[in-house]
């Protein structure tokens, strides 16, 4: 959807409260700040709800809006929790939660209909359709993967139902967000739930640091993104410093609000807040071959030290007031800010007994404005004062305070404040619906050479969409990432796959959906959906992907629990990229053949993707064949196995490991979960 508003939002970070001040007053339009828990960055600093309940009254008295993340996989145990955060948060006047979780997106419909949401980048948004769907379920906002580029940004916007938010300034992740497991299987740090241990900064082959990338600015690019009509320009950076955040802020407030590209100077000013080997524009440009990669080096790290240092305290509003106490009528007082004005009341004035009201003395009192982010001055005080009256200190206090409570608070709604805990929806049967075992080749080639009876046990066998299909294919694994300008060439590919006899998909994205119901395939919901809860599950199912993976980071009792498909086997893959580093390191003769190999001499497999994209797998195989029996005892999951590096032997000898128990070999496997082990 085409922005109406002449400028985009400028979306600025807050890891703190002296953050905040820092963006508000380098011009932001919204800042986006995490709860104590359930955000993507769990270690920030963050804010609990008295520094919300500040935040929120700040940045409303300077007319800024004040969206906070929520955006982490929940458990179900956890959903309940994040719910009533949810409308406490809402009822603080939050103006939008940023979320990811599909399962927490379908209940907070439920409870608490009126909060606005913003489809966070974790969700993988890469095209209309996602972004559509996205909308459906009830996001107004979608914040577009940082991979897209200019044109797929323009023809998302134009058509789009949801408004669009784009990554503007600052880390960018390798992986496709949403995308990423290292940190999580490698590591036991979950980056899908704030915790991530960035294993992408680290050295690979030698000293090479393949996976770490230069941080995104798109100054040079202010003109085309205004052109563009997305909703809103975010930068990110909720880890850094308030002179970062202001420094950030206030150089694309002027590029915005001038309609320019930056100086030299600027963009000298950009680098030395932070950079890491100097910037990236790749993504939006589409030149992703070369130049993207960047260290934090020491000059880097000189020039930010050298900054000279700022310090940032909130900033008052001026207010203008009218008073009003006369005889046998209730003490009021109006505050005015700007359009907007508030009348409290208070006592009824008595006859004074000694020594009247002073139109001084009151005028003082009503200025003492004390921990507010208000200030009167005594010149902006309309009195009307009837003579002979008296009124208590302490009724003149009562009455300014709740003034002053009115204004701050202005926009609020309570009614969620008082509640009890959330109570989640009642969900149905959480047996698994679809069909039994599932086996992706990511190799045809290894499928082609298998027999059909060692496929005994296999009910679909999967193919990546653009290979050839073996006879015993029967299904067939969609990209991904399909950006807008892919869009047509996979619709074609599905119906091609169609007549020749496939039945099912393997569905990894929201985006997949109408593409797999326009086919008439049945979907099979991945892993890379990040189903961590039962409500998640049951939002896919309304979807119409009845048959879905639970995420690849859950262990066995609460696959057990939620119910559905689990990848029992195979090297899981943990990112995917946008660019071929593989090609950068090697050249192309090499592509597919060359392994990261980290600092412990782990050995990743690195295979090609389509277009040139790249899969890292895990440099261990999941292994549960000897534990199948606890796992699918009660028929509530089904079995997905995938097989990558493998020969045609070595997947017939895996099948069979499978039909009949065979126990794991130790130290040569990892068991299912977040962290290696054996």
């Amino acid at each position: 959807m085409r922005r109406r508003d002449a400028l985009p939002e400028l979306l600025c970070p807050a890891g703190d409260m002296e953050c905040l001040v820092a963006a508000v007053a380098a011009g932001a339009d919204a800042v986006y700040v995490g709860a104590k828990k359930f955000g993507a960055r769990a270690y920030a600093k963050n804010f609990d709800l008295s520094e919300i309940d500040r935040a929120s009254s700040y940045c409303h008295l300077h007319g800024v809006k004040l969206y906070v993340t929520l955006n982490t996989a929940l458990t179900t145990s956890e959903l309940s929790e994040a719910l009533t955060l949810a409308r406490e948060l809402y009822s603080l006047g939050v103006d939008a939660l940023i979320v990811a979780d599909l399962g927490l997106i379908r209940e907070l419909r439920r409870a608490c209909p009126e909060l606005e949401l913003h489809a966070s980048t974790q969700l993988s948004v890469h095209n209309s359709l996602g972004a559509d769907v996205a909308y459906g379920l009830g996001c107004t906002r979608v914040v577009l993967a940082r991979e897209l580029s200019r044109e797929d940004i323009s023809a998302v916007v134009a058509s789009s139902r949801a408004e669009c938010e784009v990554f503007l300034h600052g880390a960018l992740c390798v992986s496709h967000s949403g995308q990423c497991l290292f940190s999580s299987l490698v590591g036991g740090r979950s980056g899908n739930r704030g915790e991530c241990a960035q294993p992408c900064r680290l050295n690979y082959n030698g000293d090479k640091y393949p996976l770490s990338l230069k941080d995104l600015c798109l100054a040079e690019h202010i003109p085309e993104l205004i052109e563009l009509g997305v909703a809103s320009l975010k930068i990110e950076g909720r880890m850094k410093s308030p002179d970062y955040v202001y420094t950030v802020a206030s150089v694309y407030r002027r590029l915005l609000d001038e309609h320019r590209r930056p100086t030299h100077a600027e963009l000298d000013l950009l680098a030395r807040a932070f950079s890491r080997s100097g910037f990236t524009d790749g993504y939006f440009t589409g030149r992703t071959e070369r130049g993207m990669s960047g260290i934090r080096r020491a000059d880097d790290i000189s020039a930010t030290r050298n900054m000279e240092r700022m310090s940032f305290t909130p900033r008052r509003v001026a207010v203008r007031a009218e008073a009003r106490i006369v005889a046998g009528e209730p003490s009021s007082l109006t505050l005015t800010l700007g359009e907007l004005s508030v009348t409290a009341y208070g006592e009824i004035p008595e006859p004074a007994r000694s020594a009247p009201l002073d139109g001084a003395d009151v005028c003082s009192r009503l200025c003492k404005m004390g921990n507010t982010f208000l200030s009167l001055a005594a010149d902006d005080i309309s009195l009307e004062l009837g003579e002979g009256l008296n009124i208590s200190p302490s009724a003149l206090n009562a009455l300014r305070r709740s003034a002053v409570a009115m204004l701050e608070c202005r926009g609020r709604d309570t009614r969620y404040s008082s509640k009890p805990p959330y109570v989640l929806s009642t969900l149905g049967r959480t047996e698994q619906t679809g069909v039994g075992t599932s086996a992706l080749f990511l190799d045809p080639t290894v499928l082609s050479k298998l027999a059909r009876e060692e496929l005994t046990g296999v009910d679909v066998s999967i193919v990546p969409l653009f290979s050839e299909y073996p006879p015993l294919a029967n299904g067939v694994y969609i990209p991904p990432v399909v950006m807008e300008h892919e869009l047509r060439e996979v619709r074609e590919r599905l119906a091609y796959a169609r007549e020749c006899g496939i039945r099912y998909a393997l569905v990894g994205n929201i985006g997949h959906i109408p593409l797999v119901r326009e086919a008439g395939l049945s979907p099979i919901g991945d892993f890379r959906l990040n189903v961590c809860n039962s409500y998640a599950r049951a939002a896919l199912c309304e979807l119409g992907i009845d048959d879905v993976m639970l995420s690849a980071e859950l262990g066995e009792g609460a696959v057990r629990s939620i119910g559905g498909r689990a990848v029992v086997y195979g090297r899981i893959p943990l990112m995917l990229t946008e660019r071929c580093f593989g090609r950068e390191l090697h050249g192309c003769e090499r592509c597919g053949s060359v392994p990261l190999v980290d600092r412990r001499g782990e050995s990743f497999p690195v295979l090609r993707e389509w277009k040139h994209r790249c899969l890292v797998l895990n440099s261990r195989v999941t292994y549960m064949a000897d534990r199948l029996d606890k796992l699918t005892s009660r028929g509530s999951v089904a079995e997905h196995m995938i097989f990558s590096t493998e020969s045609a032997g070595e997947a017939a000898r895996i099948l069979r490991a499978y039909a009949s128990g065979e126990p794991a070999r130790n130290g040569e496997y990892r068991r299912m979960g977040r962290r290696d082990h054996d």
